[in-house]
């Protein structure tokens, strides 16, 4: 369980909720963040790859630009 359920114990407690129902609504929270932190990896991972897409096309385009330079400033 993430240490930052301790509040959520709290206030679940100070509400009267029984304990087999406090433990079941803080695991699910936990899983809940465990979901979300890998969502939040992937997407960080997916941007790294997205920058080298986008240097790539960059590269594409100056090399297309040049060769089109020479086709087109000769004839």
């Amino acid at each position: 369980m993430a240490l930052q359920l301790g509040a959520l114990l709290d206030a679940l407690e100070d509400a009267g909720a029984s304990k087999e129902k406090i433990a079941a609504a803080a695991h699910e929270l936990a899983a809940n963040e465990n979901r979300l932190a890998l969502i939040d990896t992937r997407l960080a991972q997916m941007a790294g790859r997205l920058r080298i897409v986008q240097v790539l096309c960059a590269i594409d385009i100056i090399l297309t630009a040049g060769i089109l330079w020479r086709l087109l400033a000769h004839t």
